[in-house]
């Protein structure tokens, strides 16, 4: 039996981990954006078939989605997707604004003109990609919006948003109806974005927090409200009342 030599046993390695990273970014993407759908069940086998790779790989791929909450492992080999629920999207939203409105003070203050045009610039594109009916292409300066207004505490600060924006566009995208032939709530989030933008720019970092608690309220309370109506939302509450107190009336009322 010929020993493999070190540099066939290095590309072969360099080979896994690329399959790796692709079959969780693909997988990962498709959990995100609906294409599987929440609660669905898929075989390893099936996945690898259908990705065109092999199963190492692929449990490689799956414990990372596990580690991130969007899978679970079954008996004989099969996967489920996380299923959506209103307990997980209060949660979601409640770190969220427990961190973010902590960041985006941090974060006001060191932006300079030229971030403030970005932002600028961010808004208009998302505008215009709902002009066109392009909600995927649209997600692409939503996300930079939000992160750019709350990346400067530090990289964990960045990574727990990016994560958390991710999982909250998991529900956002279904529960809010956003596609292509039915963008009736935009209006209404624009108005938020600029709301928190005018905040900002104006160097108000309590306005500029309390307006970001109530546009990710605003939309936790339509999400919830689809997947348990009448769910008191005791977490969400609490932690707008511990982190941005002025918009508490405005979510929830006297």
């Amino acid at each position: 039996m010929t020993k493999p030599n070190a540099k066939g046993e290095e590309g072969a390695a360099l080979r896994d981990g690329q399959n790796v990273a692709h079959v969780h970014r693909a997988l990962r993407d498709a959990i995100l954006t609906g294409a599987i759908p929440a609660g669905g069940t898929m075989t390893q086998a099936g996945l690898a078939r259908e990705l065109g790779v092999s199963r190492t790989p692929l449990r490689e791929a799956m414990r990372l989605l596990q580690n991130e909450g969007l899978v679970a492992a079954e008996p004989n080999r099969r996967i489920r997707v996380a299923a959506f629920s209103a307990s997980d999207a209060e949660e979601l939203y409640a770190l969220r604004i427990a961190i973010e409105a902590i960041a985006i003070q941090v974060t006001v203050p060191k932006l300079q003109p030229e971030d403030f045009a970005e932002l600028e610039g961010l808004m208009a594109q998302m505008d215009h990609y709902i002009r066109v009916g392009d909600v995927d292409r649209m997600g692409v300066p939503h996300r930079a919006f939000h992160l750019r207004l709350v990346g400067s505490p530090g990289s964990r600060f960045e990574t727990i948003a990016s994560l958390l924006f991710d999982h909250s566009e998991r529900y956002r995208r279904p529960w809010l109806h956003v596609s292509p032939d039915r963008l009736d709530t935009y209006p209404a989030r624009r108005s938020e974005h600029r709301a928190i933008l005018d905040a900002a720019a104006a160097g108000d970092l309590a306005a500029a927090a309390e307006r970001l608690a109530v546009h990710y309220a605003q939309t936790a309370t339509m999400v919830i409200g689809q997947l348990e109506p009448g769910r008191e939302l005791t977490l969400l509450r609490s932690t707008i009342a511990s982190v941005a107190p002025g918009a508490l009336d405005e979510v929830f009322g006297r």
